[in-house]
């Protein structure tokens, strides 16, 4: 079996691995370390020796590598006559913990950025190593956010009920993240919420799964080869993934069915009018502006007006976009940008030219300022 191989299956069978060990009276974060070194095993015998049952290999190795751990350390040994009996080699329980895992690596406690870092290793079974170079971070700067998180959900009860809401927000932060050095953290989330929306029969883990996949869709696209943005209207969208599209809309459909509308199914619907529109001068702005209503009501944030006010500016024309935007707060992330735009699509191009290099000072992202400075000079150079 090839090592990429192998690193699929580890990956998919390792919150299995560790809900055992949590079960058997393991503590969260010893049992997490030694999981995590099992696979390192696995990585290194498996090409030359693939055992028969993985998951139970898997569970052997890394609760012996538990039991050393534990041994050694004397502040543990209270846990001795909990410990001493190591369970016969065997095939592994099939009790299905991934889901307890979900919600103790996204426990309220937990800030966003250490939940999604809690999420990728003991969930999604990635390494330290792998985690620091997708957000670009050193290595050791996300071992100890890892330890810190480890320790914080430490003494959670592993049958607790959790929170599915702070669950989907998680993988939503994942998928965000898009892509960086060696690891694509958009695939690592759809992988993560496929897994979930398997587990859970929640209409929201399914509408956050069908956003996903609409939105991956386009990815291809929204770039050019030098690395270029690309803005959804001068997208070329026989590069959209029809396939991905497909299965997103039918999810969607089946979870907007159940009459129990959320804000990822919201925008999810918003998605598929994007896809749907077989050119940018036929998507349907007028119901995407519902959607957003919508949504509005759903969620009360003001991103989402923003977003909104541009919908406005498609379906009912530039000046009752500018109306919309002028309620809400300049201070807003995109706002300035949004007013360029408007502003362009009204004909005041002085206006747009000097808020899209204003845009481009506000940026963050390094694309997205190279996108807006080059609007900015555009626009200069017509006039």
């Amino acid at each position: 079996m090839t090592a990429q191989l192998n690193e699929a299956l580890l990956r998919g069978l390792t919150p299995g691995v560790l809900g055992i060990l949590v079960r058997r009276g393991a503590d969260f974060a010893t049992a997490e370390d030694a999981v995590q070194e099992a696979l390192i095993e696995a990585l290194r015998v498996w090409p030359e020796d693939q055992p028969h049952d993985p998951k139970g290999w898997l569970v052997t190795v890394a609760w012996r590598k538990f039991l050393d751990a534990t041994r050694a350390e004397t502040a543990r040994r209270r846990r001795e006559d909990l410990l001493e009996e190591e369970p016969a080699p065997g095939p592994a329980a099939a009790t299905d913990d991934t889901l307890q895992l979900y919600f103790l690596c996204a426990h309220p406690s937990l800030t966003p950025s250490s939940a999604v870092a809690l999420t990728l290793r003991a969930v999604g079974g990635l390494t330290t190593r792998q985690i620091a170079q997708a957000y670009l971070v050193p290595e050791a700067t996300m071992a100890q956010r890892i330890s810190r998180a480890k320790r914080t959900v430490g003494e959670v009860r592993f049958d607790q009920p959790g929170d599915v809401a702070t669950v989907l927000r998680v993988l939503y932060l994942v998928f965000n993240e898009g892509y960086s050095g060696d690891l694509d953290l958009a695939a690592e989330a759809i992988r993560l919420t496929r897994q979930l929306a398997a587990a859970i029969d929640h209409p929201e883990a399914a509408g956050l799964l069908a956003l996903m996949l609409l939105h991956h869709a386009r990815r291809a696209a929204r770039t050019t080869p030098e690395g270029e943005l690309v803005p959804l209207a001068e997208q070329d969208r026989s590069r959209w993934d029809t396939a991905l599209i497909a299965e997103g809309v039918h999810i969607l459909q089946a979870a907007l069915a159940r009459d129990r509308l959320g804000e990822f199914q919201a925008q999810a619907a918003i998605a598929a009018l994007h896809a749907d529109a077989p050119a940018a001068a036929e998507t349907d702005w007028v119901q995407i502006v519902e959607w957003y209503d919508e949504l509005a009501g759903l969620t009360g944030n003001p991103v989402v007006r923003l977003n909104r006010a541009v919908a406005v500016g498609e379906a009912d024309g530039p000046r009752a976009g500018l109306a919309a935007l002028a309620k809400l707060d300049s201070s807003l992330p995109r706002y300035t940008a949004v007013a360029a735009y408007l502003h362009e699509r009204d004909g005041d191009l002085a206006t747009a030219a000097r808020l899209y290099a204003e845009a481009a000072q506000q940026a963050s992202n390094l694309a997205e300022v190279a996108h807006l400075t080059r609007q900015a000079a555009r626009l200069n150079a017509s006039r």
